[in-house]
């Protein structure tokens, strides 16, 4: 494939049009699955080591960042984390293209962020046809256990996605979320600040 091949492709991804694989192929030294599976296989006590991995893995990655591991990613590289991440077992990043973490994020254990879909028509899905659309997680978002981020969606700063949501379109801030599909059911205030709190 030509340079310009290429370039065109990657136009078409960036408009969340449909690629092939084959046509994404030039795209694979950007994977890094070995490095997953070394990281994956790193005893817990070797903390210097797992930084290390990460910082080879993932396109960027903040201070003080926790990622539990097993986690799965189809490249790494287009993982990009903020400061304070917690990231519990069994994250899985479909991170064809960019998925952008902010800082605070805690992200509970078995949730999935994807950033690629797949057509409805069968016909459009030879040779893995696809569409990719980038996926952003603002500051202190809390996302529970087993919950789906879809392509092209954004979470808005300081929300909580329930416990098995499927998120198909942005979540304001500020906002609890929740369901299939997910929807916000109440504004986060100053009276969440008394919870589990010591009444005087």
């Amino acid at each position: 494939m030509t340079t310009h091949d290429q370039s065109e492709v990657l136009a078409r991804v960036a408009r969340g049009l449909l690629y092939s694989e084959s046509e994404a192929a030039f795209q694979s030294g950007l994977r890094r699955s070995d490095l997953i599976f070394e990281y994956n296989h790193t005893p817990p006590g070797e903390a210097a080591r797992r930084r290390d991995l990460l910082e080879r893995i993932l396109g960027s990655v903040g201070e003080r960042t926790v990622l539990l591991p097993p986690f799965h990613a189809g490249f790494g590289s287009n993982v990009h984390l903020g400061d304070d991440f917690f990231g519990n077992v069994n994250l899985t990043f479909v991170d064809d293209v960019e998925i952008r973490i902010g800082h605070g994020v805690m992200i509970a254990p078995g949730v999935t962020l994807t950033t690629t879909g797949h057509p409805v028509h069968p016909d459009l899905r030879v040779d893995f046809g696809r569409y990719s659309e980038p996926v952003v997680v603002e500051d202190k978002v809390w996302i529970g256990s087993n919950a789906v981020v879809l392509p092209g969606v954004r979470v808005g700063h300081g929300s909580v996605i329930g416990a098995g949501s499927v998120v198909t379109r942005d979540i304001p801030p500020m906002t609890v979320a929740v369901g299939v599909p997910c929807r916000p059911v109440r504004e986060i205030t100053e009276e969440d600040l008394k919870e589990r709190q010591e009444i005087r």
